[in-house]
């Protein structure tokens, strides 16, 4: 039986003023994990981009094929790399923002930049390795978040973040060694051009 008293005494205003922000809690956190599992797998495959190279070169003679080999390889890693990996260290100076209490956005930057590099290096190792590395820092976040939301100060870190304008030079030169870092990776693994024209035909 349905106790009626029970019922009466329900009212919707206050349901929906405590639910709201349950739903809320509920939604950003669907959010931000569908995010960050889009984001570590992006960042730890070892083929960032997969542009499929040999369909828009099927036909010609095989210089041209080559060009166009080349021309698709620069537009990955000379063009689209640094975009991604500037994306990927600004989202990881903000996370690490919200972590840290008493940082310098220098430091900041710093961790960020080594972690990218080191899940870029373990992703050349083995890609299973690069994901936990990729993931630990985005759930780590989430995890503080659920244990003890007083954890964070908002406003401290928004004021650390609003600094990263300052450190533009720094973020330049991170971004370069981001970059000789990956071909240095590629180069050292055989990964080129005319090695994946290779690897197709065998």
């Amino acid at each position: 039986m349905i106790d009626l008293n029970l019922l009466s005494s329900f009212n919707i205003k206050e349901a929906y003023n405590i639910l709201k922000p349950l739903i809320l809690f509920i939604i950003g956190m669907v959010v931000y994990s569908v995010f960050i599992f889009k984001f570590y797998r992006f960042i730890a495959r070892k083929e960032i981009f997969k542009l499929n190279l040999q369909k828009y070169s099927e036909k010609g003679f095989g210089w041209f094929k080559k060009v166009l080999r080349i021309i698709f390889y620069i537009i990955e890693y000379i063009l689209l790399f640094p975009v991604f990996t500037f994306f990927w260290f600004i989202i990881f100076s903000i996370l690490l923002s919200f972590l840290t209490r008493e940082q310098t956005m220098q430091n900041i930057l710093l961790v960020s930049i080594a972690l990218i590099s080191t899940i870029r290096i373990a992703a050349y190792y083995n890609e299973e390795l690069s994901k936990d590395l990729a993931k630990m820092l985005p759930f780590a976040l989430l995890g503080i978040l659920l244990v003890d939301i007083s954890y964070f100060s908002f406003s401290t870190s928004l004021a650390v973040i609003k600094q990263i304008t300052s450190f533009w030079s720094i973020m330049s030169y991170y971004l370069i060694f981001a970059i000789i870092l990956e071909f240095v990776l590629r180069i050292s693994y055989g990964i080129s051009p005319f090695k994946q024209e290779e690897s197709k035909k065998k």
